[in-house]
């Protein structure tokens, strides 16, 4: 949403709306999105998102979307998410996709962030988006994309939600077309934010006034 609680409104884990009045609404009455910005300046474009979590749908404006679905328990079925991102990259070849993964935060939870449990969960999630590499490969479309992998937040033992910074600081990779390669702008202040700036930086849409968050030179 490139914006913080006080503007957008969602302030609780599982909001559904927004417990603050959004500052700014679209024609339907929902905050603007990385997702609605690219539909109004694409309207043919293939947008999906597909998630582990069902509160996501709330948060990504569905109706900006072709296409979301909810992935079953990962429990049972752990690679069903990986495997419903390639089926779609390779039949609908889409312009905007995202791929939400809740397990580190589970294992975070369950067995502790910073354990070998939590570590091999993580290897298991690269194995995963390689996979996803792989099929924007297969579909023909590896040299005009870029990846982002990032997160909503870190932890410290079994929880999350302090004032510590394993908790607050997130990772931000990102890779493809006309990025820096090797950059770390370990110089330069983030906010997870940023990430709907970047985004409508990468695709050349001009963000909302109240959109406060700010893109980053990534670029080459």
């Amino acid at each position: 949403m490139g914006a913080c609680p006080e503007l957008h409104g969602y302030t609780e884990w599982g909001s559904q709306t927004p417990e603050l009045p959004s500052r700014v609404v679209h024609e339907y009455g929902i905050f603007p999105t990385i997702f609605r910005l690219y539909r109004e300046a694409h309207p043919e474009a293939e947008i999906g998102c597909i998630y582990e979590w069902d509160g996501i749908k709330y948060l990504t404006d569905t109706l900006a979307l072709n296409h979301y679905a909810l992935a079953p328990d990962y429990q049972e079925h752990p690679t069903t998410l990986c495997d419903m991102a390639t089926e779609y990259i390779s039949e609908k070849s889409p312009n905007l996709f995202a791929v939400i993964f809740d397990n580190p935060d589970h294992v975070g939870h369950a067995d502790g962030h910073d354990t070998p449990e939590y570590y091999e969960k993580l290897k298991e999630l690269d194995g995963y988006i390689g996979r996803i590499v792989e099929a924007v490969e297969k579909a023909g479309m590896l040299d005009e994309t870029i990846f982002i992998v990032t997160a909503d937040h870190g932890g410290i033992d079994k929880g999350h939600g302090g004032k510590t910074m394993p908790e607050m600081e997130t990772p931000f990779i990102i890779s493809g077309k006309n990025i820096k390669k090797g950059y770390c702008f370990d110089d330069l202040s983030m906010m997870q934010f940023d990430c709907a700036a970047i985004m409508a930086e990468i695709f050349g849409l001009e963000h909302p006034q109240v959109w406060i968050g700010r893109s980053i030179p990534l670029f080459e």
